[in-house]
């Protein structure tokens, strides 16, 4: 059995992308990396550790944000299911355009962590925001976002380095 699963959606863009990144910084011999569509709510109790994977939305869709919206779908079910990930690890990151969109940079970040909060998840791996040029987050909390921010747009480069330093920490103070 593999110990964490990395869950993610969108897929073929950047939240894709960095999930495959992730699963090989972890390890892939010991994750499993699925989109949010190939799994059902109670799939996540197969894992010890989880990782979530999200974008913002962006302004021309924000009206239509939550309908048809495959997290919210996902999150129905685990309610109807009562999923219960009581004591569970999870760790999120989230995928924005901080100068095009910089008062609502990787705000669904938020959303998710709260929804897995409601199910008992303690949600871990939370990024200091030094460093990024956005206005508002409804994912920043005391100077750190609730889990590590990427913008494919405007800091490409310091991704994979992110990402590194973020794996490392989970590892270290986290999931083990």
């Amino acid at each position: 059995m593999k110990t964490l699963g990395i869950i993610y959606w969108p897929k073929k863009g950047s939240v894709e992308l960095n999930a495959k990144r992730i699963h090989t910084e972890w390890g892939e011999e010991s994750a499993e990396l699925i989109s949010l569509r190939d799994i059902e709510p109670d799939g996540l109790l197969n894992f010890s550790y989880l990782i979530f994977g999200c974008s913002t939305v962006g302004a021309d869709s924000w009206r239509d944000a939550y309908t048809g919206n495959p997290w919210n779908t996902f999150f129905v079910k685990m309610n109807r299911a009562h999923i219960d990930l009581q004591g569970r690890k999870a760790a999120l990151y989230g995928l924005g355009d901080q100068i095009l969109y910089p008062e609502h940079y990787v705000d669904e970040m938020a959303r998710i962590g709260s929804e897995l909060k409601s199910h008992g998840a303690v949600i871990v791996g939370q990024w200091p925001a030094v460093g990024y040029e956005h206005t508002g987050s409804k994912a920043l909390k005391d100077g750190s976002f609730l889990g590590l921010a990427l913008d494919e747009h405007n800091q490409a480069e310091l991704s994979m380095e992110r990402i590194h330093a973020w794996i490392r920490d989970l590892k270290k103070n986290h999931f083990f």
